[in-house]
């Protein structure tokens, strides 16, 4: 069984349409809920949750109806919301223990609970400090500390990235995937931003323009089949359209990213010729190798 199934969802709010046409299945794993700012992402993960009804569509979360059975379906989910509205006076412990008190765990368990969940996010020598004296860094792993205090099923993190330095968004990564991997709590994270979803995701759910674009496992979208060669020159722009009318008069197709050409062809003599056209040009190369789908290939084919 899918732990959440959608099948054609809109959701209006009053004249305006969040989102319109949305159909997936989210497997175990990790799942990356991918799309630009403002592409309905929260609004999805607010009706996975039970918080408002779809405007039309059904939609399954661990086999229940959010929205009817909202509170045995909450009791199984963890969630951790995008912006840093945390109480800036109360200690990380305490606010971690009332969360997994609210997901019904009795007091004396949810204390223990609370600071298991703030050791394992790197917080238990601060888990007694006020979360307004925390930085940006600390406050969203106490977000993720409650998110998953209780034992979820599943947990869904928005953005749990924002605001933090390439450090500390490596180590948020790292730990984002140890919740999955090693302590077996499969994740929705929502996210714009492609590189990080491709680092820990095993599946991803493309969304924008109201549906969706694309769903399944990342191999599989990035399996195209697609042939040839991608590669960076150390040219300018009059020789980078050369190299294109090469490839062109060669009879293949050839498209230019500033300083990187990408060249599709069927067997590997596209490598001769694009080794040919670098000598004749004169032009240095930076990198050749085979062409291979990343996941911003995909989503921006998918955008158009």
């Amino acid at each position: 069984m899918s732990l959440v199934s959608a099948r054609n969802i809109s959701k209006n709010y009053g004249q305006f349409s969040a989102l319109s046409d949305v159909s997936f299945d989210i497997e175990p794993g990790v799942t990356g809920l991918l799309g630009a700012n403002g592409a309905g992402k929260t609004t999805m993960l607010g009706m996975i949750i039970g918080l408002h009804a779809p405007t039309s569509g059904s939609l399954q979360v661990l086999g229940q109806n959010p929205w009817t059975a909202g509170a045995s379906v909450r009791e199984r989910l963890g969630y951790a919301p995008e912006h840093h509205t945390l109480p800036p006076d109360m200690p990380a412990v305490d606010f971690v223990r009332h969360v997994a008190e609210l997901h019904g765990l009795p007091r004396d368990e949810a204390a223990a609970r609370s600071s298991d969940a703030l050791w394992l996010v790197d917080l238990g020598e601060e888990r007694f400090r006020p979360m307004g004296t925390m930085s940006t860094g600390q406050r969203q792993r106490v977000k993720l500390a409650q998110a998953i205090a209780h034992d979820p099923n599943l947990i869904l993190l928005d953005e749990p990235t924002d605001g933090l330095d390439p450090v500390q968004r490596d180590l948020m990564l790292d730990l984002i995937k140890h919740v999955s991997t090693g302590i077996g709590i499969n994740v929705i994270l929502s996210s714009h931003l492609l590189d990080e979803v491709e680092k820990i995701c095993d599946s991803v759910v493309i969304v924008g323009n109201g549906v969706t674009l694309a769903t399944g496992k990342l191999d599989d979208l990035r399996d195209t089949g697609t042939t040839g060669v991608v590669m960076e020159l150390e040219a300018n722009q009059d020789q980078i359209d050369w190299v294109l009318n090469y490839f062109r008069h060669h009879g293949l197709t050839a498209s230019a990213i500033a300083r990187r050409i990408t060249v599709e062809g069927a067997d590997e003599s596209v490598f001769d010729l694009a080794r040919d056209a670098c000598v004749a040009a004169d032009i240095g190369i930076i990198r050749l190798g085979p062409r291979s789908l990343t996941l911003e290939d995909v989503f921006l084919e998918q955008l158009g």
